[in-house]
């Protein structure tokens, strides 16, 4: 099948030159996916452009990747051109599909750009779409990370994908709070304030908290949030992302192992400006949360500016549980008493101070199957 004629309905009448430039970079490694992948771009043109109604969805099934694929490049009704196992471009009548999925760990994340002739066209296409998906986790259950990093040949570069929040969390693996998580986490996300940091060592809770955090945020809104993310610095050394995430649809934005831009201005700290306008400057978040993770010993390491109140929620330390803490996590992690004991046991020797909460979960999960 020619890409070029995805559409038998399409003639040389609709292929007008558009009044828009593309710039298209593809790393030249296999001869053949660069053709047929300069061919969709040809046919997203020709096609997708006729149409006025555009959609953007997207939904988690714990089917895998290449069945679901399957089942929509077979069942759609439609002509299919499969790029690859989780890529494909649907051609039906009145409307144009553009289709992605990820595989994960337990499950697959698909998003469907939807070009239709009329919004009940879009509409129609979308309900089926799901049909074959099949079943799919309610989007209050999810979360859709972007992901932006620097790419070396084309400058700063994204990829979206879905995350599952529903990792159970206890309060007993946050003493550091004096308070229930899920209370902490209304009062932030009920809060003016923009900024959380989150700080303490590898492996004592920080990115979990995070996720329940982002998770909240998708029931309240009663669809996924959508999060800025990154861990690159060099994404951070120009105004691109930032301007991205105040004039984008984010709901958070989240900066984990952000030692470096933590750090005091006098000592050579020359990204944080602009944190701090968007937490709390001219150019605001408009309601959106911030949130740092670091490894830093100390809150006096990190910026004063950026604590200001009005500014900061609060900075949070996690740490590792003492005998007596992780013996209260693992009452609500352990099926018995003797799976409880077996996991002290392990995790805490004789003479062992304390442990890292990723330590008594890892334990719990491995003695427990």
């Amino acid at each position: 099948m020619d890409i070029d004629n995805l559409n038998p309905e399409c003639g040389r009448e609709d292929r007008r030159s558009l009044s828009a430039g593309l710039s298209f970079h593809h790393e030249l490694y296999d001869l053949g996916d660069t053709v047929l992948k300069t061919r969709a771009i040809r046919a997203l043109e020709n096609v997708a452009a006729r149409y006025p109604i555009c959609r953007s969805v997207r939904c988690a099934t714990r089917r895998k990747v290449e069945d679901v694929f399957d089942d929509l490049a077979l069942h759609m009704g439609m002509t299919a051109l499969r790029m690859d196992e989780g890529t494909l471009l649907l051609d039906g009548p009145g409307v144009f599909v553009q289709a992605e999925g990820r595989r994960k760990a337990e499950y697959c994340s698909c998003s469907f750009g939807i070009w239709a002739e009329s919004k009940a066209r879009a509409d129609e296409v979308r309900d089926t779409l799901f049909r074959l998906v099949g079943e799919r986790y309610s989007p209050s259950q999810m979360f859709t990370i972007d992901w932006h990093f620097m790419n070396s040949r084309s400058g700063l570069s994204s990829a979206s994908f879905d995350e599952l929040a529903v990792e159970p969390i206890y309060d007993e693996a946050y003493p550091t709070l004096r308070e229930p998580v899920q209370n902490f986490i209304r009062r932030y996300l009920d809060a003016s304030e923009t900024v959380l940091i989150l700080l303490g060592p590898p492996g004592t809770g920080k990115t979990r908290l995070v996720r329940a955090i982002l998770g909240e945020m998708s029931k309240r809104r009663h669809k996924s949030a959508n999060v800025m993310y990154t861990g690159d610095k060099r994404a951070l050394e120009n105004d691109e992302i930032f301007v991205d995430f105040i004039t984008g649809s984010h709901d958070a934005f989240v900066i984990e192992d952000a030692d470096h831009l933590l750090l005091a201005r006098n000592n050579g700290n020359h990204d944080l400006h602009r944190f701090l306008a968007i937490a709390d400057g001219v150019v605001r978040a408009q309601g959106r949360k911030i949130i740092f993770t670091t490894n830093l010993p100390n809150v006096s390491d990190i910026d004063e500016a950026l604590l200001r109140p009005g500014r900061c929620f609060a900075t949070v330390r996690t740490r590792g549980l003492s005998g007596p803490e992780t013996s209260a996590l693992l009452t609500r992690l352990a099926r018995d008493e003797v799976h409880r004991e077996a996991v002290l046991a392990k995790v805490m020797p004789a003479g062992t101070p304390s442990v890292s909460i990723a330590t008594v979960y890892r334990a719990s999960a491995t003695l427990e199957a």
